[in-house]
């Protein structure tokens, strides 16, 4: 048991800012923040939220740990790559050695349609570190929908945006993105990179305006899009209007959550800033890893742990991870991932 005067020690200097203050604190420890993603964004807002005392930080990743995410992915160590631990169990890890006192919750999983309620159930925010804009989409119906307030960030190179969604006071997220791009119509951290300090900025502006929520400093929250370029250092702020065409936003104001409701979505995805593609299964699954990894054994080296089974050929990797996705490294392209997962996953 943590004494109160531990506990007043610890988040003295955050206390001492007159907004926040003991009542602000208190509030904070009674929060439940599900951060989606564990990578770039996604670590440091886990890390600034645990260290600020939220008082369960949910977190959820279906990727696992690589060397090169060492590069701006605060929670990992090269033990950790050399592993390939799952994202989430590894920032949990770390996450309860810095701070005894939050709840951390931690789910090795992708954000569908099916798992996002519960997923979010019982939480007061839901904060952005997804790499994706089909899952920021489903999100944003999500938000919509039940009330939960939800925090898009997304960064690139050295160039970030946020933007809070307040659902019934606020644009949301379709009314800055109606439909998600193109393939090859935006930049990406393959294409053109990304650096660890602009990653930085975009999550503590992220987790400013948490804290702003969290506290119910409400009046303060900013509810236009923040743009940041940091090379050279420039920051914008942009009025969103919800008044999307001619009937207004298709999520705010007519209210159709085609993402959630399965309409839309379900695609392979290819991951941000990694020579990879997810494949999901259509439907959730439970799959038996160890029979799975006994079957892969002759085929070529296999590696396994209690979240996934890996097999190595050549330049290719599949990670097969125990709801059924399968992650194919060494691949740009949905068609030879496919190929891969149906050659030897039978997907």
């Amino acid at each position: 048991m943590i004494s109160s005067d531990t506990h007043f020690e610890r988040y003295s200097r955050q206390t001492r800012f007159a907004p926040i203050g003991a009542t602000g604190q208190q509030r904070l420890s009674e929060s439940a923040v599900l951060v989606l993603g564990c990578g770039a964004l996604g670590s440091a807002i886990a890390n600034a939220l645990v260290r600020s005392g939220v008082g369960t930080v949910r977190i959820v990743d279906r990727d696992f740990v690589e060397e090169s995410n060492l590069q701006r992915q605060l929670l990992f160590d090269e033990a950790d790559a050399a592993a390939g631990a799952p994202k989430a169990i590894a920032a949990a890890e770390k996450l309860r050695a810095i701070n005894s006192q939050v709840r951390i919750e931690s789910h090795v999983a992708d954000v569908t349609r099916h798992n996002l309620p519960q997923l979010a159930a019982g939480v007061q925010l839901i904060i952005d570190g997804t790499d994706n804009f089909e899952t920021r989409l489903l999100l944003n119906d999500y938000s919509v929908r039940e009330g939960v307030p939800w925090i898009y960030g997304g960064v690139v190179g050295a160039e970030g945006q946020v933007l809070v969604v307040l659902p019934g006071e606020s644009a949301c997220f379709a009314c800055l993105l109606p439909e998600p791009p193109a393939p090859g119509e935006t930049q990406t951290c393959d294409t053109t990179g990304v650096l660890g300090p602009a990653v930085s900025v975009i999550a503590a502006l992220q987790c400013i305006e948490a804290l702003k929520i969290l506290t119910h400093s409400m009046d303060v929250v900013t509810r236009e899009l923040i743009v940041v370029d940091l090379w050279p250092i420039r920051f914008r702020i942009l009025t969103l209007s919800p008044n999307t065409g001619a009937e207004g936003c298709r999520v705010c104001q007519q209210h159709q959550f085609d993402w959630l409701s399965g309409q839309r979505g379900g695609e392979p995805v290819v991951l941000c800033g990694r020579n990879a593609v997810q494949i999901s299964p259509s439907t959730p699954q439970h799959v038996d890893l160890p029979r799975i990894a006994a079957q892969l054994a002759s085929v070529g080296a296999v590696t396994q742990n209690a979240h996934l089974v890996r097999l190595s050929l050549g330049q290719q990797q599949l990670t097969l991870f125990a709801d059924g996705r399968v992650i194919v490294s060494g691949v740009d392209e949905v068609a030879a991932a496919r190929k891969l997962v149906a050659q030897y996953m039978g997907m």
